[in-house]
């Protein structure tokens, strides 16, 4: 469990569902690479997330007093399997309470950050782990490049063919003040459920920025 600690927002109107801001050099920090806490935000505010890294990067006369929990690369998993001669993959869709009554856009690849110490793929699979609380299927990985999000995160897939059951799912957590200004910290699943989807499905439910990684599934299949 991660806890997001949130003195008090540097810019109005930034959803706490979405972000931390640690004030401080006392503010708990996530004790794991993992990017709930800006990527989720990204998707839904890229311009107040770039205005918010624009202030870090000028404001270097407050270094020590104010820090910007972040991170610019991610790797992931795209488990698929076939059905009836279609392709089915596996998202999971965003937990806390700012995606709590979203669908469209709100499913992603399971994913998380990663640092120069850490290979891409290494990443991948160990985020699969820890998101979903199981170990990616054995097999071999395709790879499906990266994309670019909105945020300027850089995202690195691989596609792997394999089955898993939604229902053995046990996703980490992370707490947050909730609701905000309240002093109120709860705890909230890092993704609250995943689904099989057929790909015109899934293209509807994911990130937009991920559908890339659906294409390029489908064209790698083809051919």
């Amino acid at each position: 469990m991660q806890r997001i600690g949130l003195r008090r927002p540097l810019i109005s109107g930034l959803p706490v569902g979405g972000i931390a801001w640690a004030l401080g050099k006392d503010t708990p920090q996530p004790n794991r690479q993992h990017d709930y806490d800006t990527e989720h935000a990204e998707q839904a505010h890229p311009q107040i997330i770039s205005h918010a890294l624009f202030i870090v990067h000028t404001s270097q006369h407050v270094a020590g007093t104010l820090k910007f929990v972040t991170g610019r690369h991610s790797a992931g998993i795209l488990l698929f399997r076939r059905r009836d001669g279609r392709i089915q993959v596996l998202l999971a869709h965003m937990g806390g309470p700012f995606w709590a009554r979203k669908d469209a856009g709100a499913w992603s690849i399971p994913k998380g950050e990663y640092q120069t110490d850490e290979t891409a793929e290494a990443a991948a699979r160990r985020e699969f782990r820890e998101e979903l609380g199981l170990p990616a299927p054995m097999g071999e990985l395709i790879e499906l490049g990266t994309v670019k999000q909105s945020g300027g995160k850089v995202v690195t897939a691989w596609a792997l063919e394999g089955d898993l059951d939604p229902d053995r799912m046990a996703p980490g957590t992370f707490e947050l003040e909730w609701p905000k200004g309240s002093g109120q910290v709860s705890e909230f699943p890092e993704i609250d459920r995943v689904e099989w989807f057929e790909a015109a499905q899934a293209d509807e439910k994911i990130v937009a920025a991920q559908r890339t990684f659906l294409e390029r599934l489908v064209e790698r299949l083809d051919t």
